[in-house]
């Protein structure tokens, strides 16, 4: 399975390795034009093998942008609170998998993150049609779905490895392409749907 073949690419890469990609991701992604006239950003925090976010998200912050950081329901939905830095977050672990860096303030409900102008998302992979894999939990395509039913037409982007741009991932019905991924190598965007 491709999930199975990128999660273990991840898993090898050293926390120096993490870092220095998550700088370079920080410094491509700060270029793009969404990011820079952007007031609202919905983001998360990296865990794991994933691209370091933090550089981003604290960079953002001194911008003066407001940073809706997710908290996990116990649906696997996605309730939003504001990030005040690294201090604000707090470590939770949700059942036997990976503990996530949630925002430890007000929860501002699940249809904050509609506010947002852009959209950084998490993943394994994108495809040449800006298709997006996920982990397999879901909570991002009821995020999408949320937008959608709001008619909120904020920037969605990805961070991911250069590795990580791939030929094509599987996706259904129910998938919504992203605009752009950004990777330490650079910015790739995808066409708007028809």
């Amino acid at each position: 399975m491709l999930r199975r073949e990128l999660l273990a690419v991840r898993n090898r890469l050293t926390a120096d390795d993490v870092r220095e990609s998550g700088a370079a991701l920080a410094r491509r992604a700060l270029g793009l034009p969404e990011l820079a006239r952007a007031r609202t950003v919905a983001a998360y925090v990296s865990v794991g093998g994933e691209p370091a976010t933090l550089a981003l998200l604290d960079e953002l912050r001194a911008r003066g942008v407001r940073v809706l950081l997710p908290a996990l329901l116990p649906d696997h939905d996605l309730d939003w609170g504001a990030y005040a830095g690294e201090g604000s977050l707090a470590r939770v672990q949700h059942g036997g998998k990976m503990a996530l860096f949630e925002p430890a303030g007000e929860r501002l409900g699940p249809d904050a993150v509609t506010t947002a102008d852009v959209v950084l998302l998490p993943g394994l992979a994108v495809d040449g049609r800006g298709m997006r894999l996920g982990r397999g939990g879901g909570s991002y395509d009821r995020v999408l779905a949320r937008l959608e039913r709001a008619g909120a037409r904020p920037a969605l982007v990805v961070l991911l490895y250069d590795t990580e741009v791939v030929a094509r991932v599987p996706a259904e019905a129910h998938d919504r392409p992203v605009h752009a991924v950004v990777t330490p190598a650079g910015v790739r965007r995808f066409p708007a749907e028809a």
